[in-house]
């Protein structure tokens, strides 16, 4: 088996919430966009990345994940997410940080998930 992306599907109560983390905040852009539907979806791609976002308070409700994103250049991104949105910088996490596993990390969330950013 060869696999080449894992593209994850978030679901947000308003999708303005996600655009304003992944395209304002993380540079990502709209790859195709049905945000202005009856049941508001995009796709969001950066640097081979993909993303889903989808507005649908029921699941949204039921789901709250987290993952990271890898970076080789995390003080770069720290820079520019601290200095343009601190609000979303993680209260437990909010400084690059060297963790026990060896990685450097910080963290954003928007209170419907939650993204570390790291660099090994």
């Amino acid at each position: 088996m060869n696999f080449t992306k894992l593209v994850p599907n978030i679901f947000y109560k308003d999708i303005n919430t996600g655009l304003k983390i992944f395209v304002d905040c993380l540079e990502f852009t709209i790859g195709h966009n049905d945000i202005d539907t009856k049941k508001p979806f995009c796709v969001l791609e950066k640097d081979g990345l993909r993303i889903n976002l989808f507005e649908d308070m029921e699941l949204a409700e039921e789901h709250h994940p987290e993952f990271r994103l890898v970076t080789g250049k995390i003080e770069e991104v720290y820079a520019t997410v601290g200095s343009k949105f601190p609000e979303l910088l993680h209260p437990n996490l909010n400084q690059i940080t060297l963790r026990p596993w060896g990685a450097r990390e910080f963290a954003i969330m928007d209170g419907q998930l939650g993204i570390i950013i790291q660099e090994w």
